[in-house]
């Protein structure tokens, strides 16, 4: 049985939460989710420039946690720009 997740801390919930390749209609195309924690990563790391540890700090959870945590996000990310999938970020709150 796996552990239950335990609570991060997200600063804020996004105001945009779908993005789509512009010119190919909505029902034809593929998503993939990005859940809050991982928009929460990609924010402390790639637009915020924290080092791991640090980022992993403010979302209390260990620094190898938050290594899975974008690791997971970079992966989904990639998916959706290099096979023109929409990107949509789960609204579910982890705090």
């Amino acid at each position: 049985m796996p552990r239950t997740k335990c609570k991060r801390y997200i600063e804020n919930e996004p105001f945009v939460t779908y993005f789509k390749p512009a010119g190919i209609p909505l029902r034809t195309i593929t998503e993939v989710t990005l859940e809050l924690d991982e928009l929460e990563a990609i924010r402390l790391a790639d637009l915020e420039g924290l080092y791991q540890d640090k980022a992993a700090e403010k979302m209390m959870v260990s620094r190898q946690t938050f290594g899975r945590i974008i690791s997971g996000a970079h992966q989904k990310i990639a998916e959706a720009l290099i096979h023109g999938k929409a990107i949509k970020i789960n609204h579910q709150n982890n705090t």
